[in-house]
């Protein structure tokens, strides 16, 4: 079993969306934050069947707030 860390965003429409750290591409949405969790379990299941053998996804490091 995999672990991964997320991005949560709530979308213009109200939805809420998710992106997975280390698997580009693999992104999701839901109405609720159990129905984006799900979805995001399911996207990440299939990301990872996609890329097969090549289980080699980046490790996340960190976030960090930058004032402009």
């Amino acid at each position: 079993m995999a672990e991964f860390n997320i991005i949560i965003e709530k979308g213009e429409d109200g939805y809420l969306i998710s992106e997975v750290i280390g698997l580009p591409g693999c992104h999701t949405q839901g109405k609720t934050m159990e129905e984006l969790l799900t979805n995001t379990k399911e996207a990440i299941l299939l990301c990872l069947k996609v890329m097969g053998k090549e289980k080699t996804y980046e490790k996340f490091v960190g976030i960090q707030k930058v004032e402009v």
